[in-house]
């Protein structure tokens, strides 16, 4: 079976190089089942709005460093340019408190949910 897909995927981020690299991971992970393109990085609330109307993504992951609140906002602001946007929040402080394995981990296990 071919893997689902494309999907065009935009992260929030404050650390746009460790962002591609963990998105790297989960990417190559998840091959078979599930085609992910990175399109871009918005490295601040303020950036949200351009960055996604500049890729039109079809997902969007919100970084740990970001609050509740904060992510309720960058998903408010990016869901108002693409109405039907998926969208993925890591849980507050995960890079943090578990480092870049358990970010990669989190993703593995929830992401594909979302995706089918």
């Amino acid at each position: 079976m071919a893997p689902k897909g494309p999907f065009k995927l935009v992260t929030v981020n404050t650390a746009p190089d460790r962002a591609r690299r963990l998105i790297g991971i989960v990417v190559e992970d998840m091959a078979s089942r599930f085609t992910i393109v990175h399109a871009g990085n918005a490295e601040s609330i303020e950036e949200v709005q351009s960055v996604v109307e500049e890729h039109k993504p079809d997902l969007l992951f919100t970084a740990s460093m970001w609050t509740p609140e904060e992510a309720t906002e960058i998903i408010s602001i990016a869901k108002g340019v693409v109405p039907d946007l998926k969208t993925f929040s890591l849980p507050q402080g995960l890079q943090v408190q578990g480092g870049p394995d358990a970010v990669v981990d989190y993703i593995l296990k929830h992401l594909p949910a979302l995706l089918n």
